[in-house]
């Protein structure tokens, strides 16, 4: 049996792009992996989707095979799956490999897959939101042909947004498409316990701080009108507002999110030279 596409690794990220794909495809036609089994089996009962025995399974059966491991763990992945790749490849089997471990390049992938480095590649850099439908992807493409690049966003679609971007930004970008969903999560419990110390019920407080930051980002995409612009018109003079503004200022919220940026930036390079 083939499948369209398949996990290897079904945790936090690998998980979320694995539901987005079955809300894409058949969930048939998706295969998952995990080193811990339950992991697997639990999500693919939640899907409807298959389980393997075995990485070289996901290698044998799957057209699009995606690496949801972590950077350090990912070369021994590699070496064990070439073997088995090179073989489907010999074959003139179609297969495309995809990665989506932060920091580790295109160059030092192949590097790892000896006859196999031939295979296409795409690196991506996704985020837990794809979950929901509300994800940010970054896609570089130079290693796969556009053909084989348009049929996996195709796939991945119900993930959210994705862009295609130079592998050379990637480190930089994914700071803030990768990283910032759990700076946001932070900023809406910070939200609304603010909310909790003014007396509002504390799942009222979530859910109210949580649909603002919701609609405050659909109002910068929609519009296109820049954070600073709409941020002044929601600050009426002598208002509550402009008062809270002021307060996250005099907090550094601002170089706070900029040091948060760059550290996690600072993260990404160190996680490819490993």
């Amino acid at each position: 049996m083939s499948y369209q596409i398949g996990f290897i690794g079904a945790g936090n990220m690998g998980g979320s792009l694995a539901r987005a794909a079955c809300k894409g495809l058949d969930p048939k036609q998706v295969l998952l992996t995990d080193y811990n089994g339950s992991v697997a089996q639990n999500l693919a009962s939640q899907l409807g989707c298959d389980t393997a025995e075995s990485n070289e399974q996901i290698v044998r059966q799957c057209k699009f095979i995606m690496l949801g491991v972590k950077p350090h763990i990912l070369p021994g992945v590699l070496q064990q799956i070439a073997p088995a790749l090179a073989e489907e490849l010999e074959k003139g089997e179609e297969k495309t490999l995809v990665s989506m471990a932060a920091g580790v390049t295109m160059a030092t992938i192949q590097s790892y897959l000896g006859e196999a480095a031939k295979v296409p590649l795409l690196r991506i850099m996704p985020n837990t939101p794809a979950a929901v439908g509300k994800g940010m992807m970054l896609v570089h493409t130079e290693n796969c042909p556009a053909a084989l690049a348009d049929e996996f966003e195709r796939i991945m679609a119900q993930s959210g947004r994705m862009d295609r971007i130079p592998e050379s930004l990637s480190d930089a970008a994914a700071t803030v498409s990768g990283c910032a969903p759990a700076f946001a999560y932070q900023f809406i419990e910070g939200l609304a316990d603010g909310a909790v110390m003014a007396g509002v019920p504390r799942d009222k407080a979530m859910t109210y701080a949580a649909q603002a930051l919701l609609g405050a980002a659909a109002m910068v995409l929609e519009t296109g009108k820049h954070p600073g612009a709409l941020k002044d018109a929601v600050c009426s003079p002598g208002g509550s507002t402009i008062v809270g503004v002021a307060k996250l200022e005099e907090g550094g919220l601002r170089g706070a999110c900029i040091q948060a940026v760059m550290g996690a930036y600072q993260k990404n390079i160190q996680l490819g030279k490993q």
